[in-house]
Formats: C-alpha cells, sequence, structure tokens
C-alpha cells in the first residue's frame, strides 16, 4: 500500500511512518497543505493520513481540493483520505465527512487501529468487501500479511507479499512495471532496473509459474485460475 501522510508533527510523523513501513507499506511524509497538494498531483495514493492544524493553513484544504478536482487533473481524486488530528469537536467531524473524508480519528489513537481503519479504506475503494482475498488455491491475508497456497503456508517477502496483494486486488486486470513500483517503493527508495522482475521471478518459484502472468510489452496480471 502506498500512504502520504500530511503531519507537521515530527514526532508524530515520525512514529507514523515507522511503524507504517514495519508493516510493509511505502509511506511518504507531507508536512504542510503546500507539498501535500504536490504530492497528490504528482503520484497515485492507496491511502491519505490527513491531520487538520498544518503549518501552512487547514488540512480541509487539501481535502477540498482534492475532491473538487477536474477530472483527469490528478492521478487519483477519489482517494481515500482518513483525518487524523486534535479536533474531538462533532462539528468538525461533521465538516470534514461532509467535506468529502472517509474516516476521522482523534489524537492520540492506537496506530494498530488506525492501520485495521486503512485497510478498510482500501477494502472499499477497490470494491472488496471480506478481508481475505481467494485466488484459486491461493489465500491472502492482508492483515496479518501472510499467504497460503493449497493451505500451506508460503513465506514471502515484504515486497514479493506487496506486488502479489497488488496485482491480486486488480484482477484480471494488467499492471506495468511502473504501476507496481508506484504502489510499492516511495521517493526515497532507490530501484534497480530489474528489481519486479526480480521479485515476480521469486513468486512464481514459490507459488507456481502460472501465479503471476506475462502480458508482453505491457504488464503482469493474475488470473483467477492463479496456480
Amino acid at each position: 500500500m502506498r500512504v502520504l501522510v500530511v503531519e507537521d508533527d515530527e514526532g508524530i510523523a515520525a512514529g507514523l511512518e515507522v511503524h507504517l513501513r514495519q508493516l510493509g507499506w511505502a509511506v511518504d511524509v507531507m508536512p504542510s497543505v503546500a507539498e501535500a497538494w504536490l504530492a497528490l498531483c504528482a503520484e497515485p495514493f492507496d491511502v491519505v493520513l490527513l491531520d487538520l492544524g498544518l503549518r501552512d493553513g487547514d488540512g480541509a484544504e487539501v481535502l477540498q481540493r482534492l475532491r473538487q478536482a477536474p477530472a483527469g487533473r490528478l492521478p487519483d481524486s477519489a482517494t481515500p483520505v482518513l483525518i487524523m488530528t486534535a479536533r474531538d469537536q462533532v462539528s468538525s467531524r461533521i465538516q470534514t465527512l461532509d467535506l468529502g473524508a472517509d474516516d476521522y480519528v482523534t489524537k492520540p489513537f492506537d496506530p494498530d487501529e488506525l492501520a485495521a481503519r486503512m485497510r478498510a479504506l482500501r477494502r472499499r475503494s477497490v470494491g472488496r468487501a471480506q478481508a481475505l482475498l481467494v485466488c484459486g488455491p491461493i489465500q491472502i491475508d492482508p492483515a496479518t500479511r501472510s499467504v497460503l497456497l493449497h493451505g500451506r503456508p508460503v513465506n514471502l517477502s515484504s515486497r514479493e507479499f506487496g506486488i502479489l496483494l497488488a496485482l491480486v486486488e486488480v484482477r484480471p486486470r494488467v499492471l506495468s512495471r511502473a504501476q507496481i513500483e508506484t504502489r510499492l517503493y516511495n521517493w526515497d527508495n532507490v530501484l534497480d532496473s530489474n528489481a519486479v522482475e526480480v521479485h515476480v521471478h521469486h513468486l512464481r518459484k514459490k507459488l507456481g509459474e502460472g501465479a503471476i502472468r506475462t502480458l508482453r510489452g505491457v504488464g503482469y496480471f493474475v488470473a483467477e485460475d492463479a496456480a
């Protein structure tokens, strides 16, 4: 999952970044309205964690601009947004939800609950209600980052899991190498040119040659009967 954290408190931002990266997610942190907007114009994110009290304005401005952006102006104007703020007034919650926020937590919050809410937002954004993903003999649990093949556990690296999850979530659509990289790596990562190909090769060795298929010149996909 690719996450944008918009938070100007350095301690909170650093804590969130560490926790979310430990879950295997790619995280970018922006401390201001201006920088958050530039990030949203540049890349698609799976979830945005948005503080309201930012150094150069109100985070609600980011939310409003995101939701009101003309079609094609942003990579994804429907990106799920979870508000995290010290403002606990009902009126504040109503206002941000009516502006287009998808969820709202007040500080201090439990980081594990926050992560669960983020997984729920991701499920809804891809049109999925169930927590587990099943594709042929493969079963994926995003909460525990575990994979079963024919009922037996498969040990995957963080990147391998991320690629598999990204492909299964959008099946039977094809994802290009660039789209996979965007979903899994933040701006601080320096990538080898063949990093995705190497991870896909390892996935095929662990899950079977037919698990991930290649559409030549386009990208990778997982068929419904992956095996």
